[in-house]
């Protein structure tokens, strides 16, 4: 059974460990230097970091279990400005990533759904986001969704720029 909820405070050990894992299957594949792929997990999925984001109210994180397993998660950020999106009353969808394991299960799409319908319902009218440009699945995903190339911008790991493209959706 699948089921999507709200992260709490609670869950800030589950989504750290969850950010942590998903994040070097997803992109590990690109950083060269391993060790400063680790020194990014450790500074941005520590449970400190996490903690920290959570308690910002700009901040909403949703966690998809399957059996009752936090499999992957969600975030978005509310009103997050980029020179791409023109709209003041945006998201950005700052992470969606599911375990690899889990992934062809299709429950990526159920989440981007799911999240949809909660900035639906804040009124929110644009989504955003941005995803590396040799991150071809990923692309091909947001594309299929209807989400439109609006420009790029660079992602820093640990100073080294990595090119990214900007996604936006009206929603």
């Amino acid at each position: 059974m699948i089921k999507i909820q709200i992260a709490k405070k609670a869950d800030t050990r589950v989504l750290a460990l969850l950010g942590r894992i998903t994040w070097a299957e997803s992109h590990g594949q690109y950083i060269d230097d391993k060790n400063s792929l680790l020194k990014y997990l450790d500074n941005n999925f520590s449970v400190s970091k996490i903690k920290q984001d959570i308690n910002n109210p700009k901040n909403l994180f949703y966690i998809i279990y399957v059996d009752d397993l936090p499999v992957g998660y969600a975030k978005l950020i509310i009103n997050a400005i980029t020179e791409s999106v023109a709209s003041q009353n945006n998201c950005r969808l700052e992470r969606i990533f599911i375990q690899n394991e889990f992934i062809p299960l299709k429950i990526g799409q159920q989440l981007l759904d799911f999240v949809e319908e909660k900035a639906k319902a804040l009124q929110l009218d644009t989504m955003w986001l941005s995803v590396y440009i040799k991150n071809k699945r990923a692309i091909r995903f947001y594309e299929r969704n209807e989400f439109k190339n609006v420009g790029e911008l660079n992602f820093l790991v640990n100073e080294i720029a990595y090119e990214n493209i900007v996604f936006s959706k009206k929603i």
